[in-house]
């Protein structure tokens, strides 16, 4: 009988810190042991010429989630969303929980947890998204479901739906601190965006290439640096989610020079995309629109000058996905709608990870190992799931990406596995592919194909992140989470 399940042989295993020539051994769905010559497996896979990754985690993804704004039907449920995402590299998702406003946060969890069950293909954990932080939800809901291991929680500073306002930021805040959490921000200003949208289209500019002119990069700037300072001011940590501008990424530069725990989040639609993907004729610019819109060719280079300068911790994917030709999709709210009743959001959970790899590795802005940082292990840590996740060593789980560094693709959306009707990727060429994916030591996608099976993934409860644990107190002299 063999020693262990699995044996990945002859590749170059990368972590966020190293790069090494060795063997994998997998045992009850753990590495158990890393060397060379290693006993038989059960089954092996040679990864001659390949890149051994841990399994990549995208810790930024809205499944089964329907519009807030528009209503829309996504096109993804917790199966079809995972199966593309293991196909794409990754073993673990982390999607939101939404509250609606006037609702139980709880329940909204056990909602969530309805939808997954049975469905997912790979891991899960869930962010909070609190809409209406009333007396119950704060002291009673939200410490227990963090205690419960649900330690990121997500605001919005825009939007009507979810927006709440820096008082009752303030109050999320504390009790993030309080009971060991991560607060996630929407940082754009909510006023302006509509103050500006209302005048855009008092003039009939209602093209979908005008979302970037309603939602400009002050607006993002401003609240960056709002919720920097009400994180500073409540004493506890903070990650600025999907930086669209490099003017936001200089706020959350800032900060961190001043030594304060801020993180921050880009997605590959602001690296990959900008204004003249808004501007395509018709509504076809209506499948690039998301909120913060992307940006200038300048802002562009703003934000990849940023990855490779350590500004960004994470990138994901912000996975939205809303069919286009579908009368309850992109265009719920009509044929014709005008930017602001397009729905936001775009898909990007499976090919988020060939076109970093692509555009960063292989392009010369970062690292191999800056990649996998960015990629899984930053995510493990900031979550609250390292070091069972993000990364290869003794003792994680076998989550496992074999990436052949020179595969050629075109990216098409007949090629990817999200039941979309486009990709605004379409016809993107990237060098370097994952040919295999391994979760917790099973092969659940080789060669393009998902081999795995609906139900598989298990939910993940996060313990408090370290940041969290290690906050220090607020600069004034009164403590606003402790009290007098």
């Amino acid at each position: 009988m063999a020693d262990l399940d699995l044996v990945i042989r002859n590749g170059t295993v990368v972590t966020a810190a190293d790069t090494g020539r060795c063997d994998v051994g997998v045992k009850d769905g753990r590495i158990v042991v890393l060397g060379e010559a290693l006993a038989r497996g059960e089954s092996e896979i040679d990864a001659g010429g390949k890149l051994v990754l841990p399994g990549g985690i995208d810790s930024h993804v809205h499944l089964d989630q329907p519009s807030p704004e528009t209503g829309a039907r996504p096109a993804n449920d917790f199966l079809s969303g995972t199966v593309s995402a293991a196909c794409g590299g990754n073993t673990t998702v982390m999607p939101f929980v939404r509250q609606i406003k006037g609702a139980s946060l709880r329940e909204a969890v056990r909602e969530y947890h309805r939808r997954a069950e049975g469905k997912a293909a790979i891991d899960y954990a869930f962010h909070l998204i609190v809409a209406d932080p009333s007396e119950t939800v704060l002291g009673q809901e939200l410490p227990a479901l963090i205690r419960d291991g649900y330690t990121s929680i997500k605001i919005y500073l825009t939007y009507d739906a979810l927006r709440i306002s820096d008082r009752q930021a303030l109050d999320v805040l504390a009790c993030a601190r309080r009971e060991g959490a991560i607060v996630m921000v929407h940082a754009e200003n909510g006023d302006c965006i509509k103050w500006l949208t209302d005048r855009l289209l008092g003039k009939g500019l209602t093209a979908p290439k005008f979302k970037g002119a309603a939602h400009p990069p002050p607006a993002e700037r401003e609240a960056t640096h709002r919720a920097i300072t009400l994180a500073e001011i409540a004493g506890v940590p903070v990650l600025i989610v999907h930086v669209a501008s490099g003017e936001a990424a200089e706020q959350v530069r800032w900060a961190r020079g001043r030594r304060l725990p801020v993180f921050a989040e880009t997605c590959p639609q602001y690296l990959f995309l900008s204004e003249k993907d808004l501007d395509k004729p018709g509504m076809e610019g209506a499948k690039c629109v998301c909120a913060p819109a992307p940006g200038s060719p300048e802002n562009q280079r703003a934000l990849w000058a940023a990855l490779a300068a350590g500004t960004f911790h994470l990138v994901s994917s912000d996975h939205a996905a809303f069919r286009f030709d579908d009368p309850r999709g992109k265009l719920a709210q009509g044929a014709n709608a005008p930017f602001n009743r397009i729905t936001n959001g775009i898909p990007g959970i499976e090919a988020r990870l060939p076109l970093l790899f692509s555009g960063g590795v292989r392009e010369g802005r970062i690292s191999l190992n800056t990649f996998v940082a960015l990629s899984a292990t930053n995510a493990a840590k900031l979550y609250g799931l390292y070091p069972r996740k993000g990364t290869i060593a003794v003792g994680a789980d076998a989550d496992i990406a074999i990436w052949d560094p020179e595969r050629e693709v075109t990216i098409s959306v007949g090629l990817l596995h999200d039941g979309m009707d486009y990709t605004p990727y379409e016809g993107m060429r990237v060098r370097g592919w994952p040919v295999v994916t391994i979760c917790r030591g099973e092969v659940v996608c080789r060669d393009f194909a998902f081999v795995g099976r609906a139900g598989r993934g298990n939910f993940l409860a996060c313990e408090p992140p370290e940041v969290a644990r290690r906050a220090g107190g607020a600069p004034a002299r009164f403590d606003p989470a402790a009290g007098p």
